[in-house]
């Protein structure tokens, strides 16, 4: 993969800057097909709002911020402060990642216990080149999924389903 060093993007881990170059084009391609399905979703229930790439402060002192490539956050979260114009100053219902070629998994799981930490109540970490997701719950159960498998929104984004197959290509 070429990389161009001025093009980096980052997030903050304990206080520790860490940078990662731009994800490749299938990286794209699943955040897109699963954010847009789940955006349609979410609008036309009017359960909250859904993003990619921002910024969510998941501890303080020494800061974490990281930024799932999909995340949703339910309204009556926003009700009183709407979509920030920073990060938001806590995690989401929601936080989806998608494995980039190269990423090592012990990144992965530290992604997935920050967000849990933070109050996350549902994770989504989507592998591309398997056609597999694993489903981490707020609850500490774990459930590996293949390709014909659904991702399920249960009660974070409830009534929500996409075959895995459908956003991995």
């Amino acid at each position: 993969m070429t990389t161009y060093p001025d093009l980096d993007r980052w997030e903050m881990v304990r206080g520790v800057r860490q940078v990662s170059e731009p994800t490749g084009g299938v990286h794209g391609h699943v955040v897109l097909r699963l954010g847009a399905r789940l955006l349609a979703f979410v609008e036309e229930h009017r359960l909250g709002t859904v993003m990619t790439d921002a910024g969510f402060v998941l501890q303080t002192g020494p800061a974490t911020v990281r930024g799932p490539d999909v995340a949703f956050v339910a309204g009556k979260r926003l009700e009183r402060t709407g979509v920030p114009l920073g990060f938001f100053t806590f995690g989401p219902d929601l936080a989806i990642e998608i494995v980039s070629p190269g990423e090592r998994w012990v990144t992965v799981d530290e992604k997935v216990t920050d967000y849990l930490d933070a109050g996350t109540r549902l994770v989504w970490i989507l592998n591309p080149s398997q056609r597999s997701a694993m489903v981490y719950r707020a609850d500490g159960r774990v459930e590996r999924l293949g390709a014909a498998d659904s991702l399920d929104g249960e009660d974070v984004v409830p009534g929500f389903r996409v075959r895995i197959a459908d956003v991995v290509g």
